[in-house]
């Protein structure tokens, strides 16, 4: 039986009040301060002040622990708008919020699919948005999106730990490493990667994702009215 279907324990009050719902929340909490290392079941046992075998109680495995929190942020996740386009993108941006929340759930996107209930409760917003499209083009649509929205979101992700570990925001590292780009590119050897650098357009993290997603569904709208 999967984690959503399994009973929980009967409430015991001593030596301390819990739940799956309270397991989760502890792991989160966790893993939001210092990532997915920081994330165990003897570590969220200490946090809620108990042994971690009364944990086995609600959690069998890690991995049901992970399962859970994805699909427990999930629930932040609830795409609006009217028609295909507004939900998708609206799906989009939920998800980069949510993971520039968590950043954890960076390196859990595009696993496994993910059942639990939240997770479904998003899914099928998404899917009924696309109306009555064909489903040979609403799946690898709906793909195309969430891919981009993975790929994206784990280089935003990845790009802001990189930031924190090496101590240089966007313009010292422009400062350190622009001198060696300019003796590169005056080399003649990489003229378009000159030519981007010097005239191409300078999107903040925002502007690109968005830039990104409109092409991706231009993609989609330009298919959907062969």
């Amino acid at each position: 039986m999967v984690v959503w279907e399994r009973p929980e324990p009967p409430d015991r009050p001593a030596p301390a009040p819990l739940s799956r719902e309270r397991i989760v929340r502890a792991a989160i909490e966790l893993a939001d301060a210092d990532g997915l290392d920081a994330v165990s079941l003897r570590k969220v046992a200490a946090a809620l002040d108990v042994g971690p075998m009364r944990l086995y109680g609600y959690i069998a495995t890690k991995e049901e622990l992970l399962d859970l929190m994805v699909d427990a942020v999930h629930a932040e996740i609830r795409p609006t708008g009217q028609g295909w386009r507004e939900v998708l993108g609206s799906f989009a941006e939920a998800t980069r919020q949510v993971a520039h929340r968590h950043e954890w759930l960076a390196d859990l996107l595009g696993g496994r699919p993910q059942l639990g209930p939240n997770t479904l409760v998003t899914g099928e917003s998404v899917l009924a948005a696309m109306g009555d499209v064909d489903l040979g083009v609403v799946v690898p649509a709906v793909g195309a999106v969430t891919a981009y929205v993975i790929g994206a979101v784990r280089r935003e992700i990845t790009e802001r730990r990189a930031e924190r570990a090496s101590g240089l925001n966007q313009e010292q590292w422009q400062t350190t490493y622009g001198p060696y780009l300019t003796r590169t590119f005056a080399t003649g050897r990489f003229p378009a990667l000159a030519r981007m650098v010097h005239d191409g357009p300078h999107l903040d993290a925002d502007e690109t994702f968005r830039t990104g997603l409109d092409f991706v569904l231009d993609g989609i709208e330009a298919r959907l009215s062969r």
